[in-house]
């Protein structure tokens, strides 16, 4: 990944594109904001919206003819067994759950009896559930994901010649960011290619100057270079394996020098 340094004055503000963690969290945005003295802004700048059952039954797509399912996000779990729900599917407890991390492997508490249920999960990167999924070729796996899906998982899989099936769920549209002043910020922080496309709905005519920005994951620091913008800093990364890890190491060179 070609990053460059941004030749910008000290970052003072930073725009988070995700929602805002409780107050009560031990997040590392609020150790780095106090670490550094940030502005920070937490404002999701896209919405999920649910595919209708009417709507999904067009993709002829039948539940019980797959035996496991690969999950890449809280969302893809609740938008799952939301259309389990709405298919009056019952999710057999044979069915075998395969997640890219194990904090999403624990959200699915939310909707099994954990202990019962076949669950597997990577303990790093995405490549590593890959390397799971491998181990058990013969399964037929459903991928839920949105209209606009990431391509690493299934390029992974495809090239490891995986039977799987896409099944969109849900959708994922701009969100309205006409109340925010985008150049009030010195950094902006991404975490998928449609925030990308939502910065450019909401400011079509929006030119990066010195602004710095952050990348989370491969397809959105992807996105960010192919809408003509400079990418500052990515993650994750063996140094930085977290986006609040890339961003402190980040920050504090760029800080020192000004």
């Amino acid at each position: 990944m070609n990053e460059k340094k941004n030749t910008a004055a000290k970052i003072k503000s930073v725009l988070i594109s995700q929602p805002k963690p409780p107050d009560d969290a031990k997040s590392p945005y609020f150790d780095l904001a106090k670490k550094y003295k940030l502005d920070i802004t937490f404002r999701k700048v896209i919405t999920i919206e649910g595919v209708p059952a009417r709507e999904f039954r067009k993709s002829k797509i039948n539940f019980q003819d797959y035996s496991a399912v690969i999950l890449t996000s809280r969302n893809s779990i609740e938008h799952f067994f939301r259309m389990c729900s709405e298919m009056r599917y019952t999710v057999p407890e044979t069915l075998k759950y395969f997640c890219i991390s194990e904090s999403i492997a624990l959200y699915l508490q939310k909707y099994i009896q954990y202990r019962k249920r076949k669950v597997f999960y990577s303990k790093q990167a995405c490549h590593t559930i890959i390397d799971i999924i491998k181990k058990h070729k013969k399964e037929k796996y459903l991928l839920p994901c949105s209209d606009i899906n990431k391509t690493e998982i299934p390029d992974l899989l495809d090239k490891n010649g995986i039977n799987y099936k896409k099944a969109i769920l849900y959708k994922t549209l701009p969100d309205d960011l006409s109340d925010i002043d985008i150049y009030k910020y010195d950094m902006l922080v991404f975490f998928s290619p449609a925030g990308i496309k939502s910065l450019f709905q909401n400011f079509p005519d929006f030119k990066q100057n010195n602004i710095h920005i952050g990348a989370f994951g491969p397809a959105t620091a992807k996105a960010v270079q192919d809408a003509g913008l400079v990418l500052n800093v990515s993650a994750p990364t063996k140094k930085a394996p977290s986006m609040t890890m890339a961003l402190d190491q980040y920050i504090s060179e760029i800080n020192k020098k000004k």
